[in-house]
Order: structure tokens, then C-alpha cells, then sequence
């Protein structure tokens, strides 16, 4: 009301004219006016109300006809609840306090759940009676609505969290939705199903879908109209939240949440990722009677969708994640087993072939041959190799399935591992290494298994000779308090400090680790961990780059640790270990360079090699270099180095003809030396064949790529190596002679523009100096006397016609220049050919008689064209020449006329005439059709009226004349197809 109050005429109301106010009142009314509080005063038995403007959004559509109305005709809705209030003020004079109260009034005839903070204060009369009671108050909706829904916002992503599954996340989801029955009456969750045509009923709170009629499928393709189809079909065909209104028509059986009535209408909202894929899932949400669906109810309602995405993707993202793991870990076991039966399944033919190798090895020498003898123990000695990977694969796959068969006994350790480091001295020496042993007798024995401790002692010696190329290798053994140590050092390569944790990882390698072999499973440290576990002890490394690095192993003393059933008391005679060592030390001897050195081209037994060509092989594998040289060396000269580094400085010392490389080899690989080849100029060419184990159309694709001429794939038969060989050996000289081909091209074609060149300077530089000669020719011969130009002109005539002749031969010269560079330009001119050739004829007319030749000319109507008048005179000047030359003394006739649209000359000889397997050849430039000792000519002029031709879009053709000689035709279209650049008269 405001100021309004003071222009109100108050006589008509139960207050009486202001005047008649009692000063309480007044005093009350001016407090109202003077703040920006909302104020409501009630005065009087009644309590007529007052407010100011402040008040007037609490008022609503109250405002302004109930001014000055009982309180309990105002608000008639909350009268219940706001009349104690007022009741305990009358009786106590004392004022109240409400927090928050939920006042749920109604605002353009719908009741609407609204919140407020007041107090009810009392205005007292002159006798200190109540005579009315100010409210101040605030509304607190918005702050109310606001806390509550981001409770349950949060309940959601609480109570969701670490669901595993979808369904269970959605669930939680769901449950602390349906707390919120104040916001959300009920709740309704249906999931997609896997095809997406359909969707399931996994959830519902504050409704028993049953009863109410809500199915537990929808078929989402169904009409909007279908009896299941409505509440779910429109959502999933747009994609957008659709809200219902006819709940009442639908659905049966509603809930009236805390008495408030049940709800009108729900909202159906789309469950959809960031991604937008279509929806996994549909949440049915009832709308509060008390609500209206503004910006605020329906984020609150998007947020909760939101977040029930969220947490089911979370949960999907975990579910996938622990089915990955589970996957993985089946494929682990799967893999386990498999490794496990295939070494069983190796290990019988592996027997069946060291079996009857070692009978023919101990066959005399007479009945085997030093040949075949050294194959016998090339066999056996990777026969051995190969059933020391198979124990290995069987020994570590045992320990991953729990199978180990460990047999624990008291060993005098320091005397065993002494046993088993001596067997690697000799191979220590071949590679130039010091092998130390520090190992004192202990004052106890150690419960060992025995074979276990010589797969960890091997293993960690092998690792040692495999990376450590100068110094040496140290094993200690001792007693540290209440283990037993073992400590093998090496001087070697050292390991990067980022993979010393994956180390012990099953088929872990350390990329570009400098080796003496890329041979290797991956699981021989991996093993050391297990076995020395199985112990119920430890190992480490520490290592520097570089510098060399140190393993250590740990073993508790005593056997308390150890499971007692695997324990032995006494120790069983054992057979000794070198047959055992054998496998790790034929691995470690392929390492190391042959004895004796390698790199000879042929052995004596071979004879000398068929071939001339040169073939290094590339291979870390002693066994496979000296086998691959055998099978070649018959055919080729071969030369081996056993890495790729060896091999580029063998190729740059000297170069092969071929190059046949391994793949995987220590400190250049096989694509590394063919990346350093084909960088190398001198050496780009050189054929190469990539050798790998690596079998399939992916291994073969990717070696031809990197730029390898064949790929072959282990195992391979010797034939099909050598024929390989031999192919690519036979296309690298192939290609070397197309090259020299192409180089010979290159000469010529430089010889003849080169020619070209001196022909345009040559003829430049003797214009000048004949220009000079016929000027003084002209100067002598004005300066003659009557009587001596008398005596001399026929001498006169005949210099005067060898220097034009001698022009002629200079113009004819410098247009060959200029054709054979590109720069014949035509000067097109409007001009009639017929009188064009006719004055040629005359020209030439005295010159053809004096030769003999009898001149016919036909010239019939005029042939107007588009034409370059000095080249058509030089066309005319050619073919009479060429037709007095090849017939002195013989008619001649020339025609010049139209035929079909086209100017037409013809000239006929009778003279010696041209074969007619050389009417194309006598066109060529500096071809002539007879000997030029007979007759003379460069071979310009034919070929040049060919080009004039054809620069002006016609042709030129030569026939037989008919009782012999030749008949030359050259057809010129009248005007060219186009003009542009060209000067026209």
C-alpha cells in the first residue's frame, strides 16, 4: 500500500479517518512505511491488515482488493496454521519467532509449497492491552527448495558410488531420488535394452507400478498412442524430456506424498551420455502439485538426470574395466596352460630327435664324413637349445599355476654354486671376459631345491655374458645375519633406471638395450623371481647406465619358512650339472663369433663359387651365420658379421652385391642397417633381404615398406634362399644396365642439344661476317668501270650465287636452331599462296633453266589464307631445289590450287625417285634419300618444310610419279584454329 495509505479516504473503512487513528496505529503504520522490509500490521478485535510495497510479492493476486480484510479472509489456507500464533500473543503479550515455516498459499488459484521466515510482534494501547500485532517476514522458498534438492543431488553421486553394475548404480540413483517425495511424488526407471527397441522396468519409488499401471516393458517403436507406447515412444524417438498432463487418465493408483494430493502430471526424461549415443535408460519423475514446473524445478530435475548418468557411466566405465581385468586374467590362465601343454607336446619330438642324433654322432668318422658330422652337431646343439626353452616355458608356466614340484634339502651351497659357475669359464674366455667366484664354505647348510637354485644361478649368469662385452663377471655367496646371499656382477651395459621396476616382469625386454643377442623369451628374470619366491626369498638389481649392474638374491636360513611336506632332512645323491648347463651355454656360445674367424668367402670343401657375386650375411646367431654361408657359399662369395653395425661397415669398406640381414640383432637392427643403407648414396642401390621369425602377410608388408627388396620368413628351405638370392642378385643387374641404358640416353640427348647449341651460335656468329662479305662484293662491284663490270659479270653472277647460297645454308642452319629449341614463331598475314608461289617460280625460273629443267606451273584460282609468307617462300624455295637436284635435266611441274577446303601444292619430279620404305625416312632431320658424295645437301630441307607445314596445321607427303620420280603434296588449312601470340599483317 505504501503512501497510497495516506491518499486512501479511510472514513469508508472500519479504521475510521486517519485522524481518528490511535496513536499506536499510527506509530505502527509509520514503522511499516519507513522500511524496506515486507511489514503487515493487524489491528483490532478483526485484525484488518495492513502491509507496505515490500509486502506486496507475498500478497500475490491478493493485492490490492483484500487491503483492510480480516487476516482469516486473506489467507484462509494457512488461517489454521498462522491462528495459534496469533491466539498466543493476545494471551501472553509476548512476540513469536517461525524459521522456514512451510505456508503453502495459493498463488493464482493453485496452492503453491512456500516457505517463510517471521515473527509476530505486539502493538500495545494506552492501558498495555494488545490492541494489534506487526509481522515481519521473509520468504524463503527458493533457499528452502534450493538446500533440499542439492541434498539429494548429492545422496545420488553418494549412494551410487561404487556400484558395479548399471542397473545397481541406477538403482541407488533412484532410491535417493525417491527421498525427495516433497519434489519428487514418484520415480520410474526403465533401461534400454541391448537391441535398443525396447525397455525394461528396473525401478520405482513412491508408486507400486503395478497397481498403477505402469508395464514393466515398453516397446519403444510403438505408437505414442499405443497402450505402451505413450509414457516412453515419444521421448525415445526425439531424444527431448516430453511432459505428461493426463496422468489421471493414465496411470491408476497415485501417491498423495505427505497429504499434499497426488500429483496431475510427470515429466519423462531421456538418460543420454556426453557422447550422444541414444538413450541407455528413462526416468519417469511425478511433478509436485505444489510446484510449477519453472526454470529452477525442471534444472533440479535435468541435474538429477544428469547425475544419474554419470554414476551409471562411472559404474559401466568400472564394470568394463573389472571385466577387462577378468578377460585378461582368463586369457592369462588360457595362455598359462597353453604354454604348458605345448611344452609337453615339444618335449616328445624333441626326444625323438636328440634321441637318434646322438646314435649317428656316435657313429665312426668313416661311416659319417666330417661333413655331415658338423650337421649332426649343428642339430644337436640347437636341439639341446630349444628343449632348454621348452624346460623353461613348462618350469615357469608350473610356477604361475601353483604346481611346482620344489624338493627342498640341505645343500652346502657355496661348494654347489661353485660347481655351477665353473661350467661358464671357458665361455667366459671366449668372450674375453673374467669370470671371479667368491664364495667361502657357509657354517650351515641351505634348504635348496637343487635344480631351482641352477635355473637361478644360469639364468642370472647367462643375462650377465649376454649384456657385458669388456671386464668382467663376479658371483659371491655369504651370510648377511639371517640370509644367504648371492650377488652376480657385471661390468656390462647397465639398465635405464625407468625399466629397473619392470625387470622382473614375464616377457619384459628392455628396448635398445646394446646386446649380443635380441634372442631371448622374456621370462628368464621373471623365472629367477618366481623360483627364488618359491624359496620364500628375494632378489633385486641395482644398476648404472653404462657401468654394469648387480643382482642380489635372498634366502632366509633355516627351512621354518619353507612348507614342511617339501622338506628334506637329508640331501639325495644328485647327477652332475653340466648336462644341464649345456642349453644356457650353447645359447651364450651362438653369441659369440665362430672359431675360427668368420668372413671367409668359401670354405675348401665348397670349391670356388659359381658366381661372381659378393653376398654379406648379417645374423646374431653363430649356429644360423655358418648354416646360412654353407648353403651359399657354393653359389656366391659370402662374407658374415653377426650385427648390423658390423654389416654397414662392411658394406662401406667393401660393397656387396647383395645384403641378406636378420631382423632382430644387437646394436643395429635389421630395419636400422637398411634405414642407414638407404640414406647412403653409394649404397642405396644395394639389394637387400630382410630374415625374420616373424611369419604372416602384416611382417612381410612391413619389411617391404621400410624398403626391402624380399622378405623371407624362418624356417626356409635352402633352395628357396639361394633361388631368392639369385633373383634379386639377377634384377640388381637388370636394373644396373637399364640405368646405363638410361645414362647413354641422357649423353646422347646432352650431345645433341649441345649440337643444337653450337648450330644457333655458329650461325649467328657467320651471319656477321658474311653480311660484311657481300657488302664489299656490292662496294667492288659499283666501283668497277663499264668496261671491267663487262668483263667480269659472269664472275660476278656465279660469286654472287654462292653467297647466296652460302646465306641460305647460315638461314637454314639458324632455323634448325630455333625449331629444335621450341622457338618457331609463324607471322601469320592474309596473302594469296597462288601469287605467293608464283613469284617464287619466277625467282627460280633462270636458275632451273640453266640446269635443264623444263617449268610447269598451274596455278588456277587465288588461295587466300592465313599464312607466314618468308616460310611458304622457303616451303616453294625447298621442294624446287630438292626437285632440280634429284632431276637435272628432267621436267618439272608445280600446281597450286584448292581441294577440299584446303590449299593444295604440288610439285612433280621426274628424276631418280624415293623407294617407298624411305617416305617417312627423308623427313628426318639431316637425312638425305640418296649419298650425299653424289649429290650433296645437308638433309635440312625436306625437314624443315615438314615443320613449316605442320606449324601452320597441315602436312606435308611425298608419292610416286608415275614413270618415276617423286610427287610432294603439302595441304595448309586457310586460316588456324587459333592466333593468339601470333603477329598478324
Amino acid at each position: 500500500m505504501g503512501r497510497r495509505i495516506l491518499a486512501r479516504d479511510w472514513s469508508q473503512t472500519p479504521l475510521g479517518p486517519i485522524e481518528s487513528w490511535p496513536q499506536p496505529l499510527r506509530t505502527a503504520v509509520g514503522m511499516c512505511l519507513s522500511t524496506r522490509f515486507p511489514m503487515f500490521i493487524y489491528w483490532g478485535p478483526e485484525r484488518f491488515q495492513l502491509y507496505n510495497d515490500p509486502g506486496i510479492p507475498i500478497m500475490g493476486d491478493r493485492h490490492p482488493h483484500t487491503a483492510m480484510a480480516p487476516v482469516r479472509e486473506v489467507f484462509p489456507e494457512i488461517w489454521h496454521v498462522i491462528q495459534r500464533m496469533f491466539d498466543d500473543i493476545e494471551r501472553t503479550g509476548q512476540p513469536t519467532w517461525s524459521e522456514n515455516q512451510l505456508l503453502p498459499l495459493e498463488r493464482n488459484g493453485i496452492a503453491e509449497e512456500r516457505y517463510f521466515t517471521f515473527s509476530y510482534s505486539p502493538i500495545l494501547d494506552d492501558a498495555g492491552r494488545v490492541a494489534g500485532i506487526y509481522t515481519t517476514a521473509m520468504e524463503t522458498t527458493g533457499q528452502v527448495l534450493g538446500q533440499r534438492r542439492l541434498r539429494t543431488l548429492q545422496a545420488i553421486v553418494d549412494r551410487a558410488a561404487g556400484s558395479t553394475s548399471v542397473e545397481a548404480a541406477c538403482r541407488e540413483a533412484l532410491n535417493a531420488l525417491g527421498d525427495n517425495s516433497a519434489d519428487v511424488p514418484f520415480t520410474v526407471l526403465y533401461l534400454t535394452d541391448a537391441d535398443g527397441s525396447s525397455a525394461s522396468r528396473v525401478g520405482a519409488r513412491g508408486v507400486e507400478p503395478e497397481s498403477a499401471g505402469l508395464p514393466s516393458r515398453v516397446d519403444l517403436r510403438a505408437a505414442s498412442d499405443a497402450p505402451s507406447g505413450w509414457i516412453l515412444a515419444p521421448v525415445a524417438s526425439t531424444g527431448r524430456a516430453q511432459l505428461v498432463t493426463d496422468l489421471k487418465t493414465r496411470l491408476r493408483a497415485l501417491p498423495d506424498p505427505k497429504g499434499l494430493g497426488a500429483p496431475h502430471s510427470a515429466l519423462v526424461l531421456p538418460l543420454t551420455t556426453a557422447q550422444g549415443e541414444s538413450a541407455f535408460g528413462f526416468l519417469v519423475v511425478g511433478l509436485s502439485r505444489w510446484l510449477v514446473l519453472d526454470g529452477e524445478y525442471l534444472s533440479f530435475l535435468e541435474l538429477a538426470a544428469g547425475a544419474m548418468v554419470r554414476t551409471a557411466s562411472s559404474a559401466r566405465t568400472q564394470q568394463e574395466a573389472r571385466e577387462r581385468a577378468e578377460r585378461l586374467a582368463a586369457v592369462d590362465r588360457a595362455k598359462t596352460t597353453f604354454f604348458s601343454n605345448v611344452s609337453h607336446e615339444f618335449r616328445t619330438p624333441l626326444t625323438l630327435m636328440m634321441g637318434p642324433l646322438e646314435d649317428a654322432l656316435n657313429d665312426s668318422e668313416e661311416a659319417l664324413g666330417p661333413r655331415q658330422r658338423e650337421r649332426l652337431v649343428l642339430l644337436r646343439r640347437n636341439a639341446v637349445r630349444l628343449l632348454k626353452l621348452v624346460n623353461t616355458l613348462l618350469e615357469f608356466s608350473r610356477l604361475e599355476a601353483g604346481r611346482a614340484q620344489a624338493s627342498f634339502e640341505p645343500v652346502d651351497l657355496s661348494t654347489f654354486t661353485r660347481e655351477l659357475v665353473s661350467h661358464f669359464e671357458s665361455t667366459a674366455r671366449r668372450a674375453g671376459l673374467t669370470l671371479t667366484r667368491h664364495a667361502p664354505p657357509l657354517p650351515e647348510p641351505v634348504w635348496v631345491d637343487r635344480s631351482s637354485w641352477e635355473k637361478v644361478v644360469f639364468n642370472l649368469l647367462s643375462n650377465a655374458l649376454k649384456f657385458t662385452f669388456e671386464g668382467g663377471i663376479t658371483v659371491s655367496l655369504f651370510l648377511e645375519g639371517a640370509e644367504v646371499v648371492l650377488r652376480v656382477e657385471d661390468t656390462g651395459t647397465g639398465i635405464p633406471e625407468r625399466e629397473l621396476s619392470h625387470l622382473f616382469e614375464r616377457f619384459h625386454r628392455v628396448e635398445g638395450a646394446r646386446s649380443r643377442s635380441h634372442e631371448g623369451s622374456g621370462i628368464g628374470l621373471a623365472l629367477v623371481q618366481e623360483l627364488v619366491k618359491l624359496h620364500g626369498g628375494s632378489v633385486g638389481v641395482e644398476s648404472t647406465l653404462g657401468q654394469g649392474s648387480a643382482f642380489t638374491v635372498r634366502l632366509p636360513r633355516g627351512h621354518s619358512h619353507l612348507p614342511s611336506e617339501h622338506v628334506r632332512q637329508e640331501a639325495l645323491p644328485t647327477n652332475g650339472s653340466h648336462e644341464r648347463a649345456e642349453g644356457h651355454l650353447q645359447e651364450v656360445a651362438s653369441w659369440l663369433p665362430a672359431e675360427p674367424s668368420e668372413g671367409v668367402p668359401a670354405d675348401a670343401s665348397t670349391g670356388r663359387p659359381l658366381s661372381g657375386a659378393r653376398v654379406l650375411v648379417a645374423d646374431d646367431n653363430a649356429d644360423l651365420r655358418a648354416y646360412l654361408q654353407s648353403l651359399l657359399a657354393p653359389h656366391f662369395s659370402v662374407e658374415t658379421v653377426g650385427d648390423g653395425h658390423a654389416a654397414l661397415e662392411a658394406a662401406r669398406a667393401r660393397k656387396p652385391d647383395l645384403i641378406l640381414s636378420d631382423v632382430m640383432m644387437p646394436i643395429l637392427g635389421g630395419f636400422g642397417l637398411l634405414r642407414a643403407l638407404r640414406a647412403d648414396p653409394s649404397l642405396r642401390a644395394i639389394p637387400f633381404i630382410l630374415l625374420s621369425a616373424r611369419a604372416g602377410e602384416e611382417a612381410n608388408v612391413e619389411g617391404l615398406e621400410a624398403g626391402a627388396d624380399d622378405y623371407l620368413v624362418k624356417p626356409f628351405s635352402a633352395r628357396e634362399l639361394v633361388a631368392r638370392v639369385s633373383t634379386q642378385l639377377e634384377m640388381a643387374r637388370v636394373r644396373r644396365q637399364v640405368a646405363a641404358h638410361e645414362a647413354r640416353e641422357a649423353m646422347l640427348e646432352e650431345a645433341v642439344r649441345a649440337r643444337d647449341d653450337f648450330l644457333s651460335v655458329a650461325s649467328h656468329e657467320l651471319k656477321t661476317p658474311l653480311a660484311a662479305f657481300r657488302l664489299q662484293l656490292d662496294l667492288i662491284e659499283r666501283a668497277l668501270g663499264a668496261e671491267a663490270r663487262t668483263h667480269l659479270s659472269e664472275r660476278l653472277s656465279v660469286t654472287h650465287r654462292q653467297v647466296q647460297r652460302l646465306a641460305s645454308v647460315v638461314e637454314m642452319l639458324l632455323d634448325v636452331s630455333q625449331i629444335t629449341s621450341g622457338h618457331l614463331r609463324l607471322r601469320r598475314e592474309e596473302l594469296d599462296l597462288a601469287t605467293l608461289v608464283t613469284e617464287s617460280v619466277s625467282r627460280l625460273r633462270e636458275e632451273m633453266t640453266v640446269a635443264g629443267n623444263l617449268l610447269t606451273l598451274t596455278a588456277t584460282a587465288a588461295v587466300v589464307g592465313h599464312f607466314d609468307r618468308e616460310r611458304m617462300e622457303q616451303v616453294v624455295r625447298n621442294l624446287l631445289s630438292n626437285a632440280m637436284k634429284f632431276g637435272q635435266g628432267k621436267p618439272i611441274e608445280v600446281s597450286i590450287g584448292l581441294a577440299g577446303g584446303l590449299a593444295r601444292l604440288r610439285v612433280v619430279d621426274h628424276g631418280i625417285g624415293i623407294p617407298p620404305e624411305e617416305h617417312e625416312r627423308i623427313f628426318g632431320r639431316f637425312e638425305r634419300a640418296v649419298s650425299a658424295s653424289h649429290y650433296g645437301g645437308l638433309g635440312l630441307g625436306l625437314w624443315m618444310t615438314r615443320q613449316v607445314a605442320e606449324a601452320h596445321g597441315g602436312s606435308v607427303d611425298v608419292a610416286d610419279t608415275a614413270g618415276g620420280g617423286a610427287t610432294f603434296i603439302v595441304e595448309l588449312p586457310l586460316a588456324p584454329e587459333t592466333m593468339s601470340g601470333e603477329a598478324q599483317a
